[in-house]
């Protein structure tokens, strides 16, 4: 297992940014996998809504570990989405964590942002991320921080600021969704010793813009769950109209809330 956490760990070192797809379940997976992709990570919207759970709400801490068990098995690097892993304990953290780098796992993204739109204590993350690192010390640690996600007035110090606290607390990279402008992500690039995550934005910049702006890692997060919700229901659409046309259409994609909003509905 050290040898492919080293090939991970390398993969943010690269002339070119990792693209990192995110699957959602075995099959996306190993399809993801078949079109030579190095690594994949998990999606936790994707897994929560496929397995009718609410996402960020720590519901699919069983769903999340038994996903991992089957990918684990194909011929590909996994990194695991455990949203703020499962627990505000630091040592339940890395307890499960363990569990994910025993069955294979080479890397967890561990995200601040909470469920009611707030930011986690930054010393509360880091105690997580020190926690997982002296458990699994050469496990790939991507520590996202919802400071843009989230919509803060002026994110650029917290931004900062949550990033040095994760670095020193071990985090291998920093993951910042929900930027499209390079200029900012240059910024970030210059200022953050680590290797950088930004998340696929369609419409934004593509990869060798992203690498050109310093950029290591470029995941899709929900995107290709939400792309293939979007096409099944577009399909269906096109059969019951009897309009079905060779190519299709561009899918119109469902958003997070959407998706969110399945869940929700299901359960009342």
């Amino acid at each position: 297992m050290s040898d492919r956490r080293a090939a991970f760990h390398a993969l943010h070192h690269a002339a070119r940014p990792l693209l990192l797809p995110n699957a959602w379940d075995h099959a996306s997976a190993a399809a993801l996998a078949a079109r030579g992709h190095p690594a994949i990570g998990t999606t936790s919207l994707g897994v929560a809504a496929a397995a009718g759970r609410p996402d960020g709400e720590a519901a699919t801490a069983w769903e999340t570990l038994a996903l991992a068990g089957r990918l684990a098995r194909l011929p590909v690097l996994l990194t695991v989405d455990v949203e703020a892993g499962f627990s505000d304990d630091p040592a339940t953290v890395a307890g499960y964590v363990a569990e994910l780098a025993g069955l294979g796992a080479v890397g967890i993204n561990l995200e601040d942002g909470r469920a009611d739109g707030t930011l986690a204590d930054i010393d509360a993350t880091a105690d997580k991320i020190a926690a997982v690192k002296a458990a699994v010390p050469d496990l790939f640690v991507n520590a996202r921080t919802d400071t843009w996600w989230l919509g803060l007035a002026d994110p650029l110090p917290q931004t900062l600021n949550r990033a040095r606290a994760y670095r020193a607390a071990g985090a291998d990279g920093i993951f910042v969704p929900g930027i499209a402008e390079l200029a900012t992500l240059r910024l970030l690039s210059e200022r953050i010793d680590a290797p950088l995550n930004a998340l696929h934005q369609p419409g934004g910049p593509g990869l060798a813009e992203l690498g050109r702006a310093g950029v290591a890692r470029v995941s899709t997060g929900s995107l290709l769950f939400r792309a293939a919700l979007a096409a099944a229901l577009d399909t269906a659409a096109a059969i019951r109209a009897d309009t079905v046309t060779t190519p299709p259409t561009p899918p119109t994609l469902p958003s997070y809330a959407e998706v969110q909003g399945l869940v929700a509905a299901a359960d009342n």
